[in-house]
C-alpha cells in the first residue's frame, strides 16, 4: 500500500510574539499568499499566534490578506508605540533614559492600550471567535487564576471561548508586562490577562498539543502534522562576558521580557526538531528564522520602537526572508491542497 497517498495532514501555522516586529512575520506571510494565490485561511486547519503573532492569527482566520496587515503595522505601529523623549539625566545612569523608561519602572507602564485597542477595533470590528474559519490557539496568562490561557475557537467538547471578542483575545494575547496594562475581559467574569509571550512566545507547542489531543492519531480524522513555524525578527542577544552581576530592574528592562521570549522561542525549536525523531505520530516540522541583524541595527529592532527607519529595517528584512523562502520546496508543499478540516462541523 503506498502509504503516501492515504496520508491525510493537519496543517499548522504558528506565529511568534514581538511586538511591532510583527511585520516582520506578515511580510513574509504576505509573499506566500501572493507566490500562491491565495489565503492563508484556506490551507490551514490551525492557526497559532502569541502576542503580534496572535493579531496576525487571528487576521488571518478572517480572510484578512496579510498585505493589509502589514499595511496596518505600517500605518498604526507609531501610534501604538509612539517616539519617546529622551532625557540627559546623570551619567551615573550609564544609558540613555526617556520618559517612559520611567514610566515602565516606576508608574502605570510604558504604553496606554488605547491606540492598541482602536487600531484593532478598526480591524476585527464585532467578530466574535465564533467567527474564525479555522482552528484557533491564542496563547495568554490570568494572572486571576495564575495560569496559561489558551483562547480556541470552540470544538468537539470545548465550549469556552466562541463568544469572547477578537478585540479582547487580541488585547489579552499582547498585554506585555509593564509595556501595556493587564488586559481585563467582562465576558470571562473580568478575569485579568497578560502577553502569552511569557510562557509560549512561539506557539507551535500548544498547536502541536492541540492536534495530537483532539484531532490526530489512532482513531482521529487525521494521521500526519504538518506545521509551519514563522519566527519573530530578533537580536542574536549575546552580550560581552563582565557584566555587572547585581542587576536591578532597570538593568534589566526590556531585556527581562525579552529573554524570557527568546528563551522559550529557542526551546520549542529543540523540542520540535527532537519529537519528529521519535514521535509515532508522522510529524513534518518547518521554520522561518530570524534574519541576521547586525550590531548597529538593534537599536531598531525592539518589540516598541516603530520609528520610520525602524519600520523599513523590519519590513526590508521580512521581503529579503520572504523572496527566499516563497520559492523553497519545503514552503510550497503546505500550500499544494487546501484544508481537509471544517470548523463549521463543530459550530
Amino acid at each position: 500500500m503506498d502509504t503516501e497517498k492515504y496520508k491525510k495532514e493537519f496543517k499548522i501555522l504558528a506565529i511568534d510574539g514581538g511586538g511591532i516586529k510583527g511585520l516582520y512575520s506578515s511580510t513574509i506571510l504576505e509573499h506566500f499568499e501572493e507566490k500562491f494565490n491565495c489565503l492563508l485561511s484556506d490551507y490551514f486547519d490551525l492557526l497559532c499566534g502569541t502576542s503580534t503573532g496572535g493579531l496576525i492569527a487571528l487576521a488571518a482566520s478572517l480572510k484578512i490578506p496579510m498585505v493589509k496587515i502589514s499595511q496596518f503595522y505600517q500605518e498604526e505601529g507609531p501610534k501604538i508605540f509612539p517616539k519617546q523623549s529622551v532625557l540627559w539625566l546623570p551619567r551615573i545612569l550609564g544609558k540613555r533614559v526617556t520618559l517612559r523608561d520611567i514610566k515602565q519602572v516606576l508608574y502605570r507602564g510604558k504604553f496606554s492600550d488605547e491606540p492598541l485597542r482602536k487600531a484593532i477595533e478598526n480591524v476585527f470590528g464585532n467578530h466574535k471567535i465564533a467567527d474564525s474559519n479555522n482552528y484557533l490557539c491564542i496563547p495568554s496568562y490570568t494572572i486571576t487564576e495564575a495560569k496559561p490561557w489558551v483562547f480556541k475557537k470552540d470544538h468537539h467538547e470545548l465550549d469556552r471561548d466562541d463568544k469572547a471578542y477578537y478585540v479582547d483575545v487580541a488585547l489579552a494575547t499582547s498585554a506585555a508586562p509593564t509595556f501595556f496594562p493587564l488586559a481585563e475581559i467582562p465576558y470571562y467574569d473580568h478575569k485579568q490577562f497578560i502577553d502569552g509571550g511569557v510562557w509560549a512566545n512561539n506557539p507551535t507547542l500548544s498547536g502541536l498539543i492541540e492536534a495530537l489531543r483532539f484531532f490526530v492519531g489512532a482513531s482521529k480524522e487525521f494521521n500526519s502534522i504538518k506545521i509551519l513555524s514563522i519566527s519573530s525578527l530578533s537580536v542574536a542577544g549575546g552580550k560581552p562576558t563582565g557584566l555587572k552581576r547585581h542587576r536591578s530592574f532597570w538593568n534589566w528592562k526590556k531585556d527581562l521580557f525579552e529573554t524570557s521570549m527568546t528563551g522559550q522561542s529557542i526551546f520549542s525549536e529543540y523540542f520540535m526538531n527532537q519529537i519528529q525523531k521519535v514521535s509515532e505520530v508522522d510529524i513534518d516540522y518547518f521554520r522561518v528564522p530570524t534574519a541576521d541583524i547586525a550590531r548597529e541595527q538593534e537599536d531598531h529592532v525592539q518589540l516598541d520602537v516603530a520609528t520610520p527607519n525602524a519600520l523599513r529595517l523590519i519590513r526590508g528584512k521580512g521581503n529579503d526572508m520572504g523572496e527566499i523562502y516563497k520559492k523553497k520546496t519545503e514552503i510550497a508543499s503546505f500550500f499544494l491542497n487546501k484544508k481537509l478540516s471544517n470548523v463549521k462541523d463543530y459550530g
